[in-house]
This record gives C-alpha cells, structure tokens and sequence, in this order.
C-alpha cells in the first residue's frame, strides 16, 4: 500500500510537468493573470475603504493580499521550479524543505519592502523607474543565482555517482567499503549527500526572494502614496503566505514524487543496484533541469 501511494506521487508529479512542458497548463496560467489583475483593483478599493475608515476594511484587504499571493504562485514562477527540482533531486526532507518554501516566500516578500522603502527614501525613485529595477537587474541577478543552485546541485549529485563507483569498486576487490587498514577510501554517496547545509537553504531562499512580485510593488507604492506603508507591509506578507501555500504544495509533490522513483526501483531485484545510484542521479538531472530553464530565461537580454 505505500508503495502505491509513492509510485502515485510519481505518476502525479511526471504528468504535471509533462502538461506544462507541453503548454496543456496555460489555460490555468491564463486563470491565475486574469485573477492577479482582478485582486488588484479589489485591492485599490479596499485600500480607499481602509483610509476612509470603512469598518472590516483591513481584514478585507488582508484576504485580498492572501488570495493575490496564492494566485500568482499558481501561475508561471521560478520559486516553484526551485522548490520542486531542489526537493526532487535532493535527499531533503519534508519539513525542511517547506521551511525553505515558507522563508523564500516571506524572503521574497520582505525584498519588496526593502525595495521600495530604499527606493522611495534613499534613491528617491519613482514607480516605473522601481518596477523596471524589480523586472529586469533584479529578476537578472535571481536568475544567475537561481542558475548556481542548478549548478551547484549538478556538481554535488556528480560526486555523488563518483563516491557510488569509488564505493563499487571497493566493495568489488575488498567485499566492503574499507580495505581493512582501518580509514575509509573516500567518502560514501550517503556522506556526500549530508553535505548538504545551510548553503543550500540561503541559496535557494536568496534565488527566489532576489525576484520581488509586481503586485507586491504595487501595493507597497499605493500605501507609501497614502501614507499607510504600515499596512503595505502587512499586506505584503499576507501575500508572501498566499504564496508559502503553493510553494509547500510543490515541496510535498515533489518529495512524494522521489520517494516514488526510489520505490519504482526498490520494488524489483533486477533493479536493486541502480537504486543505488538513483540519489545522485536524480540530484544531477534537476541541477541541470534549473539550469537550463536559467539560461532559457537570461537568453533574451544576452
């Protein structure tokens, strides 16, 4: 039964992916856009209520806020490519990985504050001259950051399939993984695997969070013009847990969908010895998956 269950997650997350490589989710990305543009005029209004002193308007624009963040996390976004590749391909577990997608929303948030109160304050920049930073320098530099994750899980799921030959080549000529003079040759796949750390955490946080959401922006904009900045940053992170709740959708298909792929092999003798290489396997293929769709999104402006 839990094997069905895993393979299940597989089968789920492989279709997903599957329909949005082949455009069969863009009428739910078209969805999302048209519902962004609805709650932002609700949310103009609801910003008009809140200054006349309309009773319930916080509460209304806070729903608002919330209900903006989970629809733009339902349309096309890196954070849920990072999210699922990185969840995918690395041995993490569930409840860190969606305290990644919790912080790297929150982060993602507190980056348009900091943006537009630095701005505003310090630069005195105007709201085109913000929005033009926030879509093209900053979504510039997530790019190449989120490119390193790629490339750093890339380089570590390699080592991880050459510590698994190191390993079978020792295991071959000394029916072990030590030779018997008392020290390991090498590290193990398991111990290349642990090095995961906080790097990989602030990476992954810093890749999502150095692209701020244009409806945070605008928010943030409108409330500095009305003079309640105050409720702009609640607002922005009412927006930021809307998006934690996809993102941590994302994180739990995508460590479902691994423990699939680990049990699809288990299940059968004949493929018992290339369940041992399929960690590193899978942390190379999503390393190489994020960093192909990096260098896809920073070809327009090379």
């Amino acid at each position: 039964m839990r094997r069905a269950v895993a393979l299940t997650g597989l089968v789920v997350a492989l279709t997903l992916v599957a329909l949005w490589l082949g455009g069969g989710l863009s009428g739910i990305e078209r969805w999302a856009t048209d519902q962004q543009r609805a709650v932002q005029n609700a949310m103009a209004g609801a910003l008009r209520a809140l200054r006349s002193g309309q009773p319930g308007a916080v509460a209304s624009l806070l729903a608002l806020c919330f209900a903006y963040g989970v629809a733009h996390a339902v349309g096309p976004g890196h954070g849920k490519v990072i999210i699922g590749s990185y969840g995918f391909g690395a041995q993490v577990p569930l409840a860190r990985l969606a305290g990644l997608s919790v912080a790297s929303s929150l982060a993602q948030a507190g980056t348009a504050i900091a943006l537009v109160w630095g701005g505003i304050t310090i630069l005195d920049l105007g709201r085109q001259t913000l929005t033009d930073l926030s879509e093209v320098a900053m979504v510039q530099a997530s790019t190449v950051l989120v490119a390193s994750v790629g490339l750093w899980l890339a380089w570590r799921g390699l080592s991880m399939l050459r510590a698994q030959a190191r390993a079978d080549r020792h295991h071959h000529h000394h029916h072990g993984d030590a030779c018997g003079c008392g020290h390991a040759h090498g590290p193990t796949p398991q111990q290349v695997a642990q090095t995961r750390s906080l790097r990989d955490g602030v990476l992954v946080v810093a890749g999502i969070a150095l692209r701020p959401c244009t409806g945070a922006l605008f928010l943030l904009i409108l409330t500095w013009r009305m003079g309640i900045f105050g409720m702009g940053i609640v607002g922005t992170l009412a927006m930021g847990l809307g998006t934690a709740v996809v993102t941590v959708a994302v994180a739990g298909l995508a460590v479902w969908a691994r423990r699939g792929s680990f049990a699809l092999l288990h299940e059968h003798g004949a493929w018992a010895g290339a369940a041992r290489w399929l960690p590193g396997t899978l942390q190379l293929g999503a390393g190489v998956l994020i960093a192909a769709i990096s260098v896809a999104v920073l070809l327009p402006w090379l």
